[in-house]
């Protein structure tokens, strides 16, 4: 038989749940984002914990994220600069290069690689580790910040790595060895990068960086020991949502001009 649907108290007692939970997960990250940027947090003895995870975050993942990008950018910028080639749209292929792979694709796949190899594994040591209850400042200062810190590191790392690949590969791809098409380029990229899209484009990494950072570890925080699985997969759902989100506003603040 089917189940009899909740009365709407109970849904609302579960939606004002949700609203609780993603509150308290807002200011614990606006908290470590706080603490991140306090001068004291850079000195003794937090310095030592803050350095050790911003190794940890970046230092594995750069040299095969640096390949991968490689890989998938020659691949596009090879497709893109063929098929336009075939339609006779030569002019627009770098424009269409740099924008996919700058623009769209790099800082995604440095959200998501940063997701799922940084801070969904410290979400679950973090949500393991600690027996639930309201948190210390000392213990935000030396646990929380800096894993947030690390993470929002990582995915400015790798993204500003990944563009500036891409932008290698397409010039090379484009123009081979030369040097005297490079003033040519630069000037397709700026008129690329208006004070719009370079807005969006700078709004839209900070908000995927402080997004993959803070949905996860906020999670875990609130969770005890006992929940630590089910807080790794709240912190996954609302990271996939708030990704998702930032997508959909960046695409709006870019081609809805």
């Amino acid at each position: 038989m089917l189940a009899a649907p909740a009365p709407w108290h109970a849904r609302l007692a579960a939606l004002q749940h949700h609203g609780l939970a993603n509150w308290r997960t807002l200011r614990l990250g606006a908290l470590a984002v706080a603490l991140a940027l306090t001068p004291s947090t850079y000195r003794r003895p937090w310095r030592q914990p803050l350095a050790a995870q911003l190794v940890r975050a970046a230092y594995p993942l750069l040299p095969w994220f640096t390949l991968l990008a490689a890989i998938a950018s020659l691949v596009v910028i090879r497709i893109v600069l063929v098929t336009a080639q075939s339609y006779g749209l030569s002019q627009y292929a770098l424009g269409m290069v740099v924008r996919v792979l700058v623009l769209e694709l790099i800082p995604l796949s440095a959200a998501l690689a940063v997701a799922l190899r940084v801070t969904l594994p410290m979400a679950a040591e973090v949500a393991g580790a600690r027996a639930g209850g309201v948190s210390s400042l000392p213990w935000l200062r030396a646990q929380l910040a800096p894993r947030v810190l690390a993470g929002v590191v990582a995915v400015l790392l790798l993204v500003t790595v990944g563009s500036l690949l891409a932008l290698v590969l397409a010039y090379l791809l484009a123009h081979g060895f030369t040097p005297y098409a490079f003033a040519r380029f630069t000037r397709l990229v700026g008129q690329i990068f208006d004070p719009v899209v370079a807005l969006v484009f700078v709004l839209k990494t900070g908000a995927l960086a402080l997004a993959v950072s803070v949905a996860p570890l906020g999670a875990a925080v609130q969770a005890r020991a006992a929940a630590a699985e089910a807080a790794a997969q709240r912190g996954a759902l609302r990271l996939f949502v708030l990704v998702l989100a930032i997508e959909i506003l960046a695409l709006m603040g870019n081609y809805l001009q």
